[in-house]
């Protein structure tokens, strides 16, 4: 912070820090959302499980992708297939036409559970660059967030409801890009067993918004104290 002036020559005092930047318009963010959500589910892991390696998810820097074959991951707004510099722009094609760009074939992981995206393959993909990055970012803080907060867990990015999340002693720790309860990325405690007090705000336990948090930094001081919070 800093002092200022005012015209007439007093000192006003230092000078407030500026807030974070607001997050994209919801409705962009929430197609955004959907669109990465649909891509997650339908060409990567839903590919990836049928090919024997499971649903589970990563993310990676620029993005997300698949933990085993078939090798493809999300990076801003382009699909990169295998180790090759092949880059395929996500906008502007359907599901079905971003997998078979990628030798995949489009379709989410078969009966295993009854959310998901509610994307169709055939629907076309309508993202925008700014929100995708946003989302990304969360993603990004929020998993180096979970390796500092229990170096032991591996955090999975799960095509399901499409958060970042890792469980430690009966307590779950995540960064969702924003769902029904909340439209925009926020992190979250959410203990097995539900807590009482001012920090649990959220029906499942504890969640802050991640533009007001700011950095890895804030989300890893939150989750140390939900931790705290909820041994008590």
């Amino acid at each position: 912070m800093t002092e200022t002036t005012s015209p007439t020559g007093s000192t006003s005092g230092p000078t407030p820090t500026p807030p974070p930047p607001p997050p994209p318009e919801t409705a962009t963010l929430a197609a955004t959302r959907r669109a990465l959500h649909g891509i997650a589910e339908l060409v990567l892991a839903g590919p990836q499980y049928r090919a024997g390696g499971g649903i589970r998810l990563r993310v990676v820097p620029g993005g997300f992708g698949t933990v085993v074959e078939p090798a493809l991951r999300v990076d801003g707004d382009h699909l990169v297939v295998g180790d090759s510099a092949e880059r395929v722009t996500l906008a502007g094609r359907s599901y079905a036409e971003l997998a078979a760009s990628a030798g995949v074939e489009a379709g989410a992981p078969a009966d295993l559970y009854s959310d998901g995206s509610g994307v169709q393959p055939g629907e076309p993909i309508v993202l925008d660059a700014t929100a995708a990055a946003a989302i990304q970012r969360a993603f990004a803080d929020g998993d180096r967030a979970l390796r500092l907060l229990a170096p032991q867990l591996q955090p999975v990015l799960w095509p399901e409801h499409f958060d970042v999340a890792g469980t430690a002693r009966e307590v779950n720790y995540g960064v969702s890009p924003g769902d029904g309860y909340l439209a925009e990325p926020y992190a979250y405690v959410g203990p097995h067993h539900p807590r009482r007090g001012s920090f649990w705000n959220a029906p499942f336990g504890a969640a802050r918004r991640v533009v007001a948090l700011g950095d890895a930094d804030a989300i890893l001081a939150f989750f140390r104290e939900g931790r705290a919070r909820a041994s008590e």
